[in-house]
């Protein structure tokens, strides 16, 4: 292709209709959204990695495995977004409050479950085995994160409003303002500045959660603004609909189902990883807390995606949707590309904050770890790519179902199973379950693709049929790839 060529394809694809511009336009400030959310827990890993490596050790076994349980119930209130773009998409803007609010009341029903499983956090941790200094910080954490999981959970079913109807900057200041929440309290409730007590790992727990609930408020307020309010009237429709309900949940649940296998997954890997010791699980720590620098953002793209596909989807244009889709491929690709060039290249850039007010010595073998996972997150970060912007295309439309499944059998048969045998019957080391949690990310990301380009998805509507759609499927061409 002559350069010629390829800046006039370039031109045509920016400015198109499912162009790069379209989906910088709803993307960016979901990047940024995102991003922030990066930060947040860049910050609080750093914070707590100062604070006492028994706090860094605990830290994500402890929040991730608060975040399994959560996930179920985001990945539910969270698909109100795909209901929000479809509706926007047919112009059916009375249903749009109502389903915000059954995304809430999801929001509750979480919200309840999260705080029954707090007191089981002491029989959890003792069961995987870790340090006891290390069992005591996780029980700390995941306690507070679960009493204060539900303004979280609702917080998404919110932000799904302003993201399905294409007006993402609000999502993006809000969880700015979050963010910066989070990091102060941090700084004040970890170390014990500003006349605060030092509060360690409790305190960095009571931070998340002040975050969750200041984003929550912040979301509801910009929802009683006059503009929305004439727009949507969300506030008059805030009964329980139960027809509707049961939608967000045969459409939601397998998204919430997937969501938490995912986040299971590498959960069980977690903990899993800790039975090979403290610096072992310290090093895969630090690095999938760098790799979430980069993954965050990504979501960003994940979610402006889905977005496009349910608004298009809503107007019986799956063709745009399509070329949308690989749009937003295109630029993730070539970022996350840098991203992994910069794991091999520099790797000190991520790792030496984590090194700071610690000792030199002590950190030493956790950074020479660190930098050598770091290259399997540079190697496995390129399909991660594929994972999340073809699940979100596919959830975009309603394809949950095949996404929960498919999940579940990757999971179980290329994660978990193969972790567990590999470390208790092959006395498998570092480099081995990491090489196994590699190959499932390629998997699951190849798989998605695979799916995407059959297009099934190009005749699915989650909120009812639609007179004027097709109900053949649409597969491919074979010469799309990844140029359509």
């Amino acid at each position: 292709m002559s350069g010629t060529h390829f800046i006039d394809s370039f031109k045509a694809r920016w400015a198109g209709t499912g162009g790069y511009r379209e989906i910088l336009t709803i993307a960016f400030p979901l990047i940024l959204s995102t991003g922030s959310w990066s930060i947040q827990h860049f910050v609080d890993r750093m914070f707590l990695t100062w604070y006492s490596p028994e706090a860094i050790a605990a830290a994500m076994p402890a929040g991730i495995l608060n975040f399994t349980i959560v996930s179920f119930f985001i990945g539910i209130a969270g698909y109100v977004t795909t209901f929000v773009a479809q509706y926007h998409g047919a112009k059916q803007t009375d249903r749009i409050g109502a389903i915000v609010w059954q995304g809430i009341y999801v929001a509750a029903i979480g919200g309840v479950v999260l705080m029954a499983a707090a007191p089981l956090a002491g029989p959890l941790f003792r069961f995987f085995g870790h340090a006891p200094a290390v069992q005591e910080n996780e029980v700390v954490y995941f306690q507070v994160l679960c009493w204060g999981s539900g303004p979280a959970i609702a917080a998404s079913a919110l932000s799904g409003f302003f993201s399905g109807i294409g007006k993402t900057w609000p999502v993006m200041w809000v969880n700015l303002i979050a963010t910066l929440v989070n990091i102060v309290f941090d700084y004040l409730l970890i170390f014990g500045n500003g006349g605060f007590p030092a509060l360690g790992m409790k305190g960095a727990a009571i931070a998340t959660v002040l975050s969750g609930s200041v984003n929550m408020g912040s979301l509801l307020f910009l929802l009683s603004r006059p503009a929305y309010r004439q727009a949507y009237d969300p506030f008059r429709r805030w009964k329980f609909d139960r027809p509707l309900f049961l939608r967000l949940l045969k459409f939601g649940s397998p998204a919430g189902v997937q969501f938490f296998l995912d986040i299971a997954g590498f959960t069980l890997f977690i903990l899993l990883v800790g039975r090979l010791g403290t610096e072992s699980l310290a090093a895969t720590n630090i690095a999938f807390n760098i790799n979430t620098l980069a993954f965050m953002p990504m979501l960003g793209f994940g979610i402006a995606v889905s977005v496009v596909v349910g608004q298009y989807i809503g107007q019986n244009r799956p063709e745009l949707a399509q070329r949308g889709v690989y749009s937003g491929f295109h630029m993730t690709f070539g970022y996350m590309a840098a991203v992994a060039t910069l794991y091999v290249a520099a790797p000190g850039l991520f790792i030496e904050p984590y090194a700071a007010h610690v000792s030199a010595a002590g950190f030493d073998s956790i950074r020479r770890l660190t930098v050598v996972l770091l290259r399997f997150v540079a190697f496995y970060c390129l399909f991660d790519t594929m994972n999340i912007i073809f699940a979100s295309a596919l959830k975009g439309a309603g394809d949950t179902r095949f996404i929960m499944v498919l999940t579940s059998l990757l999971t179980g048969g290329l994660l978990i199973l193969p972790t567990y045998v590999s470390m208790i019957y092959f006395e498998g080391g570092i480099l081995t379950v990491w090489t196994i949690a590699t190959v499932y990310v390629c998997a699951l990301g190849s798989a998605f693709w695979w799916r995407f380009r059959q297009g099934h998805w190009k005749s699915m509507r989650v909120t009812g049929e639609c007179p004027h759609c097709l109900t053949q499927s649409f597969p491919e061409t074979p010469s799309a790839g990844f140029n359509s």
